[in-house]
């Protein structure tokens, strides 16, 4: 059906043209907010008169910035951590129970990524209270969790539906465990997979502010939760400089994963 449309010079210019507005329109934002982090203002001032890294010595030398910054990333590795086997053996399952379950169970297992996420965050809030976790450390993961395993699911499935068991099958026939198949042989042949959606667990932990905003509180304290309270109590440039480090983190993390996928 394509071949009825000519490509031209003329049709190939507008596609370009448009990916760059559109590219253009998405990262406008950051393009702002990265200059912002760089002003010697005491106010969000665009453009900067006047430059300085005061607003990073303020985030680095900042105890409370600092302790929310170590609890996001112990959160982002344990998501990790929990999340990608969870997926993963989710994964394994949906592919070999079949249809019209694997539907089912690909479905439920997706259903908090299309909640709304002030619903889930007040669903996990009266969960997490009953069981007197609101403020701990481990209710905190457990949301963050709720949401990385969708997207850890999401990244995987594609990779387990790919791979060929009948490798697996040889495995079993020689007599080897399951548990051995998939630490043996599954998983090593999926380890750019199981790697990007390591990756997207981490980001989706180190980036949540909704459940964070409900669960987290005190010494638990999200650096985006605490964001989200600078920003509401007073306008401080601190959060440009912040958000231009995050953006430069998940770059680098984007960056890699890419290159990770084209030497595999």
């Amino acid at each position: 059906m394509l071949d009825a449309y000519r490509d031209s010079k003329f049709s190939r210019a507008f596609i370009w043209a448009v990916a760059s507005l559109v590219l253009l329109f998405l990262i406008l934002p950051t393009l702002i907010v990265v200059p912002l982090s760089f002003s010697a203002s005491d106010l969000l001032e665009f453009p900067p008169k006047q430059w300085s890294l005061r607003w990073y010595e303020a985030f680095f030398g900042s105890a409370a910035w600092m302790a929310a910054l170590k609890t996001s990333l112990s959160l982002g590795v344990s998501t990790a951590v929990i999340a990608v086997p969870t997926a993963f053996l989710a994964a394994i399952a949906i592919n070999r129970l079949g249809r019209p379950f694997a539907g089912g169970v690909y479905g439920f297992l997706l259903t908090p990524s299309v909640t709304p996420g002030i619903l889930l965050a007040i669903g996990l809030f009266i969960v997490l209270a009953k069981l007197k976790l609101i403020g701990s450390f481990v209710g905190v993961l457990i949301g963050h969790v709720t949401l990385a395993i969708p997207v850890a699911v999401v990244v995987l499935q594609p990779a387990v539906d790919r791979f060929d068991w009948q490798q697996t099958q040889a495995a079993r026939s020689l007599g080897a465990g399951w548990m051995r198949v998939i630490g043996g042989i599954v998983a090593p042949q999926l380890t750019i997979s199981l790697v990007a959606a390591a990756l997207m667990a981490f980001l989706t932990s180190l980036d949540e502010a909704v459940i964070s905003i409900f669960i987290a509180s005190g010494a638990n304290t999200t650096l985006p939760k605490l964001m989200f309270i600078s920003l509401r109590d007073q306008i401080d440039p601190t959060i440009a400089a912040i958000s231009t480090l995050w953006t430069v983190l998940v770059a680098g993390v984007v960056l890699i994963l890419n290159a990770r996928a084209q030497d595999a």
